[in-house]
């Protein structure tokens, strides 16, 4: 852990360029300056530059008494955890999902690259919400069977997930099925939330 805190923070520093630094926050407030310009200004401008040096030194305290707090509080730590493993879990499923190619691009047309991301998103959307659809669907069956539900249960599913589905083979679309209402298709009984303990 010493690596991590073996450097004294530039107070001096921070406090003379302090009102410049306001100044960028209030105009990046107001709408006038966009973060990007102000990182791709800071970044392009030499390391002697004074004001890049202050920010750095404001973000080197900003991240100690973060890295300060996951330390000592476990319920940040387990939040923490808690969120990385749902990113990773969709990032997972996204691989699995842009199987063609290995999921590689391999088209050098950034439009090209562009519509193959924004269909991958499309098609994660679509698969997520059908597997919220159908696991409605069986705790609501399961409800009405009598089946205690409660929400350390429901903290355990994932929408991600991909037995159920096959990625190779022929798809036939019925336009004659309409689905039900979307409000009706998720709507979980309100009493499993209310009457049931955890």
């Amino acid at each position: 852990m010493d690596p991590l805190f073996d450097d004294v923070a530039e107070w001096k520093l921070i406090q003379t360029h302090w009102q410049d630094l306001m100044r960028v926050v209030l105009s990046i407030k107001a709408g006038k300056l966009l973060p990007s310009t102000v990182l791709r200004k800071l970044g392009s401008y030499s390391r002697k530059n004074r004001l890049y040096q202050a920010f750095r030194a404001l973000g080197k305290v900003i991240r100690t008494m973060y890295l300060l707090r996951f330390i000592s509080d476990r319920a940040l730590r387990r939040e923490v955890n808690a969120c990385t493993n749902i990113v990773e879990s969709y990032h997972h499923f996204l691989d699995w999902l842009f199987f063609g190619k290995d999921g590689v691009i391999t088209d050098n047309d950034p439009v090209e690259q562009e519509k193959r991301l924004k269909y991958l998103d499309l098609v994660a959307s679509a698969v997520i919400l059908q597997n919220t659809v159908d696991m409605t669907g069986v705790i609501r069956s399961l409800s009405a069977e009598g089946f205690k539900i409660n929400r350390r249960m429901l903290a355990t599913m994932s929408p991600y997930t991909n037995r159920n589905l096959k990625r190779y083979g022929d798809y036939v679309v019925d336009l004659k099925n309409i689905p039900q209402p979307f409000e009706g298709a998720i709507n979980l009984p309100v009493d499993i939330f209310e009457s049931q303990s955890e």
